[in-house]
């Protein structure tokens, strides 16, 4: 053996001796597989929750159509009720869905002042919803518009795609706002509090 993997032999065995093995190694494994065990659950069961809504509406479709010399007919109420069920759905669950995904994200934007963070989060959810709700009742129709016929047709289906379009589309943006917006509140909440415990006491006046 050469002089230089003798010296290659002896570091590599100095290192292994030097090496202290981290106290809660083993409890941080645990938990990594406990989370990766919980993700795959949640995974199989949005992916189940969707074939669901995905066979639910197929049946209605089904339900509420009628063919007619080859042609499939539907009344032009149904797709609008249909597609507001649908907006309803959205707002509930993928609102949610995408704040659980960024609850760490916001834990350590507010992790100076949790408290405050979480009614922060907490209103902005409820101006989301009134956001999604305003922008459901202003597009919603109760008589068919002038290029709709008292069936569905081309229009129609191509206005209730541009709905759906849009809500995903506000979704979007407001969460892509809160992504930017609250690192800038959590910087300024953390100030006030730095400054509100730096303040001299108030002197009592004589």
């Amino acid at each position: 053996m050469s002089r230089l993997e003798e010296q290659l032999r002896d570091a590599l065995r100095d290192g292994a001796l030097s090496f202290e093995q981290s106290p809660d190694l083993l409890t941080r494994v645990e938990l990594s597989i406990t989370d990766d065990q919980r993700l795959r659950v949640q995974h199989r069961a949005i992916a189940g929750v969707t074939c669901c809504i995905v066979a639910a509406l197929a049946a209605i479709v089904v339900a509420v159509t009628d063919t007619r010399q080859g042609s499939v007919l539907m009344d032009w109420w149904i797709l609008e009720l249909i597609t507001v069920t649908v907006l309803v759905a959205i707002a509930f669950w993928l609102g949610p869905l995408i704040k659980r995904f960024g609850r760490s994200y916001a834990a350590d934007v507010f992790r100076a002042n949790p408290r405050t963070g979480k009614s922060f989060i907490m209103l902005t959810d409820v101006a989301y919803y009134l956001i999604f709700f305003s922008y459901i009742l202003f597009t919603v129709s109760f008589e068919p518009k002038g290029s709709w016929a008292d069936t569905v047709n081309a229009a129609q289906l191509q206005h209730e795609t541009a709905r759906l379009g849009g809500i995903l589309l506000i979704i979007g943006v407001l969460h892509s706002a809160n992504l930017l917006a609250l690192p800038v509140m959590g910087r300024l909440l953390t100030l006030n509090r730095r400054l509100d415990e730096s303040a001299p006491p108030p002197r009592d006046e004589a």
